[in-house]
This record gives structure tokens, sequence and C-alpha cells, in this order.
């Protein structure tokens, strides 16, 4: 299998003191981490992806925070690649499908945060761009939402958006799965 790990928002904001705090992100990190490492011991291609806000009422992921900067546990060497993007969506207005496209890849391994966010949304576009994705389930998070005044909590939310994904858009495993699964 040609694929390359998609390691999407694991960023200070979303960690304890940070502007946006995440359901234990803690957790989704070591497991990015493991991720991470696995595909570096693999020597395959991996791209972090950082997600800096510019529209003018945003309250995270400030340009030039500390909240913006990507989280220490999946800090990126300096000879891999980070992408910046403006928007949930990977693939909207950043070089990533060409990059990709250009290495050869067909098969994405995608983890990080928010499940109900980026991830959802980046596992959708990387179908309309050719590839098979595999989520790593425990090396993702989110938090709570509300709808017409209901909380819903983290742990539902992220249940959903993976039964979601699963079997049409991409395949949701574990990160425990992943060697076996490359």
């Amino acid at each position: 299998m040609n694929a390359a790990l998609i390691l999407i928002d694991i960023q200070n904001d979303y960690f304890k003191g940070g502007r946006n705090e995440l359901f234990q992100p803690n957790a989704a990190a070591v497991n990015a981490a493991k991720a991470l490492a696995l595909f570096r011991e693999l020597n395959r291609p991996l791209f972090h992806i950082q997600h800096v806000s510019i529209q003018e009422n945003a309250t995270f992921f400030l340009p030039d925070s500390d909240g913006v900067q990507i989280h220490a546990s999946v800090s990126p060497l300096k000879e891999e690649t980070v992408l910046i993007k403006h928007a949930p969506n990977a693939f909207l207005n950043t070089p990533l499908a060409d990059k990709l496209h250009n290495l050869g890849i067909t098969h994405l391994v995608i983890c990080g945060m928010m499940s109900h966010m980026c991830i959802d949304t980046t596992v959708r576009s990387a179908i309309e761009h050719g590839f098979q994705v595999t989520v790593l389930d425990d090396a993702c998070t989110t938090k709570n939402l509300v709808w017409k005044e209901n909380v819903i909590s983290a742990p539902t939310v992220h249940n959903t958006i993976m039964a979601s994904l699963e079997g049409v858009f991409a395949q949701v495993i574990t990160t425990e799965e992943l060697k076996e699964h490359l």
C-alpha cells in the first residue's frame, strides 16, 4: 500500500489552557504520536497540517500565537512537510492533493483534531481527490456540541462521525491496528 500519514490540526489551542480545549486531547495526541513514529520508522511520507485562522472574528489558532503552534507531542522534524490551511478541509486552497499525487500516494491515513470538523471534511474531500482513506479512531478527538439547546457529548459526537465515515468514506481502525493495516 502506498500510504501517507496526514496529521491534522494537533495544535496547542486544543490542549489544556488553550483557547478551544477539546475532550481528552492528550490521549488522541499520544496515539497520533505512535502513528507518526511508525511512519518515520518505515520512512513513509507524512504531512503535518496546521490551521491558521485568518477570519477577523477568529478566537483560536490566531497567527503568531502559541496556540497556533503544532503540539510538542507530534512536533515536525525539519525535513517534514508542514502545510498551512485556513479552512476545515486540508485540501482547500492548499497544495496537499498535488503533493500526494506527485508522490504516487493512493492511500491516506488520517488522524487529528476535530473529528466533527476538519477530520470529517478532509476525509470526504480525500475521496473526491481519488484517495482511499483510513482514519485512526483513537488518534482523533473533538468537543461537546450544542444543538437546539441540547448538549451533545464529545464521545457521542466523535462516535457519530466515525460511524458515518466507516465503510463509505473510510476504514476506521485503531492505532494499534495500523501496523498490520499497512
